[in-house]
């Protein structure tokens, strides 16, 4: 039996053993350290996870997909169910099956059994609801108990991203750790030395903590509205006047968690009847079209690969010529910051709340620790920079620090 570090994020996953002269993560897919947090149900077949589950969904194999299903926790979604072939699965139970795979995968890679976990969490599972964010917690350790863990604790994942980048430090320093990740963003302001790192209790080094309900698929949800969802009749009108078609169908195909629900023949004949009244049917052509062939992940898919092709090359594009012939929606860095800005600077605003929590001037800070996929994109790292101007930026391990804090914090408390 052994302890283990589990980072279950909203994009990706990660799972460290807390053995041997040194915590590491384990391989969970291949070669890789970590794993999509996706599952897709193939009808009659065994549940596909991770890259192999993205794979089946963009080839075409009959089947539902889901993706982000950390975002599920602290809503009341996770209590739903979902139509998977002819049986429908609580969302609590597809969250178990895929988290159960990656417990197996670990087992396997490390030829023990693994009995003990440190579950990472955001600072927030839910802003501003103490007790949704308690039973989102709750929910996350009846989980993990019923896939075999007997023993289970939580860390933030901002001080377990802290524990990660300690081990590079030489000299006591005092840290900002910001984890923008795909649903939350979390940050710290911790003591750190090489001394302090031995400790057993580092809750006095702890000066901050502090979090918001904003992350990498918050972007993609503003880009999809701002730039695709117009083209499939967003925003469009009804014939009766002052009237636009009913926006709760854009909504769901842009949330990654939602976009599930909009695949029942029930979605279908509503959008038949708003097309019947819209001004512009054609537009509801296309959404219709969408949500038929259930393609709402595909798209969420684009909008991500253009989301990031901005960021780094200045321009990115979804192209929709499977919806109509050369319909295509174009983004470039100067459009993505301007539908996104707003959730950048509502990220940035935690800083100075650490801040004051800690009693510190932003000059105090002697490090700005930088993880998670969205600290990718120019603005937002930009805003989190100008928090802490003075602030030496480090870069960790983007999709890894979280979850090698986690398993260093695993292995202490095993001890």
């Amino acid at each position: 039996m052994a302890a283990c570090g589990l980072d279950f994020g909203t994009s990706n996953t990660t799972l460290g053993l807390a053995a041997g002269p040194r915590p590491a993560l384990v391989p969970l897919e291949g070669a890789n350290l970590t794993i999509p947090s996706a599952i897709f149900f193939e009808p009659g077949r065994q549940a596909l996870v991770g890259r192999a589950a993205m794979a089946a969904y963009v080839e075409g194999t009959p089947g539902r997909l889901m993706r982000s299903l950390k975002s599920v926790l602290g809503s009341s979604l996770l209590e739903e169910t979902t139509p998977v072939g002819r049986e429908r699965i609580r969302f609590r139970d597809v969250i178990a099956r895929y988290l159960a795979v990656v417990k197996a995968r670990a087992e396997a890679a490390a030829d023990t059994s693994l009995d003990t976990v440190v579950h990472g969490r955001p600072v927030h599972f839910v802003d501003g609801d103490p007790e949704g964010d308690a039973r989102a917690e709750d929910a996350l350790r009846e989980i993990a108990r019923s896939i075999g863990f007997a023993e289970v604790s939580f860390q933030f994942e901002p001080i377990a991203a802290a524990l990660d980048y300690e081990r590079q430090v030489r000299a006591e320093e005092i840290a900002l750790i910001a984890d923008i990740g795909g649903g939350t963003s979390d940050f710290s302001i911790v003591r750190l030395s090489p001394e302090r790192h031995a400790k057993a209790d580092r809750a006095g080094d702890i000066l901050a903590n502090d979090g918001v309900r904003i992350g990498g698929t918050d972007f993609d949800r503003r880009l999809s509205l701002g730039t695709v969802m117009p083209l499939l009749g967003l925003g469009s009108p009804m014939k009766r006047p002052d009237l636009d078609v009913p926006t709760s169908y854009f909504h769901d195909l842009a949330t990654w968690s939602s976009i599930n629900r909009l695949y029942n023949a029930k979605t279908l004949r509503e959008v038949e009847e708003v097309r019947r009244d819209a001004q512009r049917p054609d537009l509801i052509d296309r959404l219709y079209t969408v949500i038929e062939a259930e393609r709402g992940h595909s798209l969420a898919m684009e909008v991500e690969g253009a989301k990031i092709a901005a960021s780094e090359t200045g321009r990115g594009g979804v192209d929709l010529d499977w919806v109509e012939p050369s319909l295509a929606a174009d983004l470039d860095r100067t459009g993505l910051v301007a539908q996104t800005g707003e959730l950048s600077r509502r990220i940035a605003e935690r800083i100075g709340r650490c801040l004051a929590q800690a009693g510190l001037a932003a000059d105090r800070i002697d490090a700005l620790f930088l993880t998670g996929g969205s600290t990718g994109l120019p603005h937002v790292r930009a805003a989190l920079v100008a928090g802490v101007p003075r602030a030496r930026v480090v870069d960790g391990d983007t999709f890894g620090s979280v979850g090698t804090g986690l398993t260093i914090e695993a292995a202490r408390r095993a001890a």
